[in-house]
């Protein structure tokens, strides 16, 4: 009898060490504003979230940002308590992107953390692409 191999998606885990790497590799002067950044890999976007972003297939969605852009980040009303700013990743929708368009899980992971980074900093479509590139 011979051993078979086997072959697994990526866990949590595994894409979140791949985010963490991305987030190491984006440069001054905004990797001084990402420590304090909340990281979170999940499998999809709640319901919730779905119905707030307008969209009805769980697989539509590959990360997002919540929190308040870096520029935002004074005058919080009296009593609000400042919720911290986090990134999600949804393993499933971005597993699938990989098994469709064949780019690498590193450069697609990478990809969504630098848009998100760039919601974070609220920089321009053509800002994350220049980010993307010097962090690519």
């Amino acid at each position: 009898m011979t051993a078979s191999t086997e072959t697994f998606a990526p866990s949590a885990e595994q894409m979140e060490a791949l985010a963490r790497a991305a987030l190491a590799r984006i440069p001054e002067p905004f990797a001084s504003h990402l420590p304090d950044i909340v990281l979170i890999v999940e499998d999809f976007a709640d319901e919730a979230t779905l119905r707030e972003m307008g969209m009805e297939d769980p697989f539509e969605l590959t990360g997002l940002y919540s929190g308040r852009p870096v520029g935002e980040k004074e005058g919080f009303a009296l009593g609000e308590i400042p919720q911290p700013d986090t990134i999600h990743l949804y393993r499933r929708p971005l597993l699938d992107e990989w098994v469709e368009t064949g780019v690498s899980l590193e450069a697609l992971v990478t990809h969504v953390v630098v848009h998100e980074v760039g919601h974070h900093f609220g920089l321009s479509d053509d800002d994350m692409h220049a980010l993307e590139d010097s962090v690519g």
